[in-house]
């Protein structure tokens, strides 16, 4: 009887120990964005897909002079998300494997002041220039 209670002892105690400790936020940080990024199951992402590598270039070019996020997608994007670019919530598995990769490396970022896929990034429907809004 006595072992079993001295095993019983430390798991108690690590198990103490585990709830005690304050979450590694700061840690992941100072390694890079990656480690944080895995923990991450869903972002708000926006894009512009157009099927020839010329057009994504000239869209890209926009970006570039400063012209807002929304409005260049509205005008280049050539799928259902024409309406600014934006796909909503994706959570991490239901996106087309490249285009998650990349998406999620993205900083967050506003349509005013974006950060995007640059260059864009091909994928089998056609080059995007991805754009992350926030993440949960």
């Amino acid at each position: 009887m006595g072992k079993d209670n001295k095993k019983a002892k430390p798991a108690g105690k690590d198990k103490d120990k585990e709830k005690a400790k304050p979450p590694v936020k700061g840690k992941e940080k100072e390694k890079g964005d990656t480690k944080l990024n895995k923990s991450v199951n869903a972002i708000q992402v926006r894009h512009i897909l157009c099927d020839k590598q010329s057009r994504i270039l000239e869209a890209m070019e926009k970006l570039k002079a400063g012209t807002a996020f929304n409005v260049v997608a509205t005008e280049y994007s050539e799928d259902k998300a024409r309406n600014g670019g934006s796909l909503g919530w994706m959570i991490r598995g239901s996106m087309d494997g490249i285009f998650q990769d990349a998406a999620f490396e993205l900083p967050i970022s506003t349509c005013a002041n974006p950060h995007y896929s640059d260059p864009p990034v091909k994928t089998k429907y056609g080059y995007h220039i991805i754009m992350v809004e926030a993440r949960k």
